[in-house]
């Protein structure tokens, strides 16, 4: 695994006061990247995760200190326990102590119907989608609980839409995977409510990312808008938009919640 790079700001008189250290994983692209220029301008100090492609990260992380804030990549698949756990401490040495968690990285697969799905198909999609979720959370809690010494902090989970509506005849499986989300959301906001730490997640809809292409349906964002009552898919900004409230002091007193930013869907 490679190691992580940051910078200081660009502002010659050092760094102000950061809102918090943001880790948000699987963002170098689409959500993930949107959600790390947004934090930034909000003041947070953002460590982007990757798994693949470096330039990318290194283009988000780079806009990130444009914006006046520090800035790190760190290579992890969030599959791999030894590399979560390396990403943190990575992390903890480079910016500081984390105090946000955005739990972005996730997947979908081909087309297909249940009785088509494979055995590693579904057990890739359970270990990103919400292993890696749980192993993340799980180190973010150390760093942030009260319980651990920490100072607080915020966790904001990626659903999706599909855990309401089911996603009959394309990716059961995923839909399936996010509303494990759900539930790890709630429960999770209620066992750590007294100790500092907010958890929330956010259900985005049809949105135009780089995701679709990877279900191998490069025009499906197009393709579905026409059924969004809002007559339009959603842009990752707006996403970005929902989570970087939830993140910040302005929720306060919001946990266990999720927001849907689907358009009406």
């Amino acid at each position: 695994m490679s190691g992580p790079r940051a910078d200081q700001p660009v502002s010659p008189h050092g760094p102000a006061a950061a809102a918090g250290i943001l880790l948000v994983t699987g963002a170098s692209r689409g959500i993930g990247a949107a959600t790390a220029h947004a934090a930034a301008r909000a003041g947070w100090d953002v460590a982007v995760n990757y798994v693949r492609d470096a330039a990318a990260a290194t283009a988000v992380a780079d806009g990130v200190r444009a914006a006046g804030r520090r800035a790190m990549i760190v290579r992890a698949d969030v599959a791999d326990e030894p590399q979560i756990r390396a990403m943190f401490e990575a992390v903890d040495t480079t910016l500081g102590r984390l105090t946000g968690l955005v739990n972005n990285a996730g997947v979908v697969d081909m087309k297909a119907r249940v009785d088509e799905m494979s055995l590693h198909r579904l057990q890739r999609m359970w270990a990103i989608n919400i292993t890696g979720s749980f192993l993340c959370a799980r180190e973010a809690l150390r760093r942030m609980s009260r319980r651990h010494g920490g100072a607080g902090g915020a966790i904001v989970n990626l659903s999706s839409a599909a855990a309401r509506l089911g996603a009959p005849g394309q990716y059961v499986d995923y839909a399936t995977s996010k509303g494990a989300i759900d539930t790890f959301t709630l429960g999770l906001a209620r066992e750590v409510a007294a100790e500092g730490v907010r958890v929330n997640g956010v259900r985005p809809g049809i949105i135009d990312t780089e995701i679709h292409a990877s279900g191998g349906l490069p025009d499906r964002a197009a393709e579905m808008a026409p059924g969004v009552p809002m007559q339009r898919a959603g842009s990752a900004a707006e996403v970005a938009e929902a989570i970087v409230w939830l993140l910040s002091e302005q929720a306060s007193y919001v946990t266990g919640t999720m927001i849907d930013v689907a358009g009406g869907r």
